[in-house]
């Protein structure tokens, strides 16, 4: 071992290539070999018992003794009743003796078939033995010839297997029955009609362990087959027939319309079989029931999510909510901790405030107001309570701290200099304020207002447009200044302008709204010659009384409608629909001081306040839309 490496020393691996990965391929067993196969394992023999005694001769033999089995029995009645005229009408597998077979004979046996019925019933076989034979077309040998020569032609023997005669051609119904055995009532039928289909493979029907995809794929080759039935051999008349080629291409018309019938037929059969099938398959159910569930527990699923989703938005809203209460509390317990800081600040000021004063006015006492007389004393009573009440709490300290060190001399000069202090105050603060008033009634010009003058019907339609369009309302003052337009003639009043207006009207001067309030109402009083109203003592006694006179002689109330009266109109349009015919007699009813006509014409004032609201509305937007 000195100096040699070990078997595992001196190797090496190397790799030259991958190996190909494994195909799966389907293969079908065919050929002789494979029948011989066959035939041994129908017949329970060996290989070995097959090859003794004389090799490949005896084993044919054999075969042709096992086919041979397979053969009618020799039934010459049947061939004597054969009528060579109605040869359409016989069944040629029966005459040559493959009843058994039919359609899986293959072409040697019919063949020899064939062999075996001509050494038997040839007319010269038959005169040697002594028998009977009609003359020319009329023996029934020609019945045996029209068999072979339709059988041993694959394209005539397709035509004759098509309207085979022993085909049972049944379609099972949708029953009880058919339902609770399904597979004992259907799959023969499928195997039966299987042998048309133009496919090799055709699926099984499977059983109620089949998978769907096995079901799936049964049924949708059977919705899609695909039949090599054709139905030639029924034509009543050969194309050939025809003397001309006119009569032979009616002929092939007729047998062509002929067939597609049958075909027409034949799908629709096999259609209904497996309709019928497909209904009274147990395993389609079942399917639809486990899609169903599958259906239902996605369906489900979805649902819990959503829910679970909701729950968590809604979680996390009262987090949010949670949070902005605790926030809030937070900030309204620092506003009342302030709030408490700031009133008891306040009440300590109001306090020394007090002890000021009550300081002040014990001094005054105590020097007798440093009036010599009785007129005196008064005056000087009154300046020490505007002193009192005007100055500040530090101006009463420094002049009370003066007070206390001066002498009753010089008491009287101090007390005059802060009464002096005081007046200063007020006149400052009156100059102010008239300043300010100045300013606010000439700065409406500077400031693009309107000097614009307003008649009464104007600033009548004023008011009653800033009621009818509240704040919020977009392009608000466009709208109103449109409004007016429409219910004043001759008007041009701009935006700005009714907005001056407005704000006149509502703060710098509150006596032009009393003027309008006083002469509508004097308008009012002049167009029902009303008495004026200082000769009354109650006014809104005097339009009750005005209303109901009116109401009992004209059956009219001419007076403003009142907020309630408003409320009670509005819940009485809309408790009585207008289907109802007596609509306005009940809306006068739940109304009072209003008669029907009252009602109905105040009904017709709210549409035109309405409609010209829209039309003020529809005019701003069209302009901002042309700008």
């Amino acid at each position: 071992m000195n100096g040699i490496l070990s078997p595992q020393e001196r190797e090496t691996t190397c790799v030259y290539g991958k190996l190909s990965p494994l195909l799966s391929l389907d293969f079908e067993p065919v050929g002789r070999w494979f029948e011989a196969h066959h035939r041994r394992a129908h017949s329970q023999h060996s290989h070995s018992h097959h090859s003794i005694g004389g090799g490949s001769s005896s084993s044919e033999s054999e075969e042709e003794e096992e086919e041979e089995d397979q053969f009618d029995e020799e039934d010459e009645s049947l061939l004597l009743r054969l009528d060579p005229r109605e040869w359409k009408k016989q069944d040629h597998y029966a005459v040559l003796g493959l009843s058994k077979l039919r359609h899986r004979a293959s072409e040697d046996q019919i063949k020899r078939a064939y062999k075996q019925k001509v050494l038997t019933h040839h007319p010269d076989k038959r005169k040697a033995k002594g028998k009977k034979v009609k003359e020319g077309d009329d023996d029934y040998f020609t019945c045996i010839t029209r068999a072979y020569e339709i059988l041993g032609s694959k394209q005539n023997r397709r035509s004759f297997d098509s309207v085979d005669p022993e085909f049972d051609e049944g379609v099972p119904s949708v029953t009880q029955n058919s339902k609770d055995n399904f597979y004992e009532v259907f799959r023969p039928v499928f195997e039966r009609n299987a042998r048309w289909s133009s496919k090799r493979r055709v699926p099984k029907l499977g059983d109620e362990n089949s998978p769907f995809e096995d079901v799936d794929q049964f049924y949708s080759f059977w919705y899609e087959f695909d039949s090599w039935r054709e139905f030639s051999y029924l034509d009543e008349e050969e194309k050939e027939k025809g003397e001309n080629r006119d009569e032979r291409r009616w002929i092939e018309k007729q047998n062509k319309a002929a067939r597609q019938k049958l075909k027409k037929e034949e799908v629709a059969r096999l259609r209904q079989l497996v309709d019928n099938a497909y209904a009274c398959d147990p395993r389609i159910l079942k399917f639809r029931e486990e899609e169903k569930e599958r259906r239902n527990a996605a369906k489900r699923a979805r649902q819990e999510a959503v829910r679970q989703r909701i729950e968590e938005e809604e979680r996390k809203r009262q987090e949010i909510l949670e949070k902005e209460r605790k926030k809030k509390e937070k900030l309204e317990e620092e506003a009342r901790a302030q709030a408490a800081i700031a009133k008891k600040e306040k009440d300590a000021l109001k306090k020394q405030l007090k002890k000021e004063r009550k300081t002040l006015r014990t001094y005054m006492k105590d020097n007798d107001y440093f009036a010599s007389s009785e007129e005196e004393r008064v005056n000087m009573l009154q300046e020490v309570d505007r002193v009192t009440e005007l100055l500040s709490l530090t101006s009463l300290q420094s002049l009370n701290e003066s007070l206390s060190k001066a002498s009753k001399d010089t008491g009287k000069d101090i007390f005059m200099k802060g009464v002096n202090e005081v007046n200063e105050q007020l006149e400052e603060e009156k100059r102010k304020q008239l300043e300010l008033t100045t300013q606010k009634s000439g700065g409406g010009g500077a400031s693009g207002g309107s000097k614009k003058e307003w008649s009464e019907a104007e600033t009548q339609v004023l008011i009653k447009g800033v009621n009818l369009f509240p704040a919020g309302t977009q392009d608000r003052w466009e709208v109103i200044a449109n409004f007016i337009a429409q219910h004043v003639a001759e008007t041009n009043k701009s935006a700005k302008d009714v907005l001056f207006k407005a704000k006149e009207l509502q703060k710098n001067d509150m006596k032009l709204r009393e003027d309008v309030k006083h002469n509508a109402f004097s308008k009012f009083e002049q167009s029902h010659k009303a008495a004026k109203s200082g000769e009354m003592e109650k006014p809104s006694e005097r339009l009750e009384t005005v209303g109901e006179q009116q109401v009992r002689e004209t059956g009219s109330n001419q007076a403003p409608w009142t907020a309630d009266e408003q409320k009670l109109l509005e819940q009485a349009l809309k408790s009585f629909p207008a289907s109802d015919k007596e609509r306005w007699d009940k809306i006068a009813s739940a109304v009072p001081s209003r008669s029907k006509k009252d009602c109905m014409r105040r009904y017709k004032e709210l549409c035109e306040l309405v409609k010209a609201k829209k039309q003020a509305q529809t005019a701003v937007a069209a302009k901002n839309k042309k700008s």
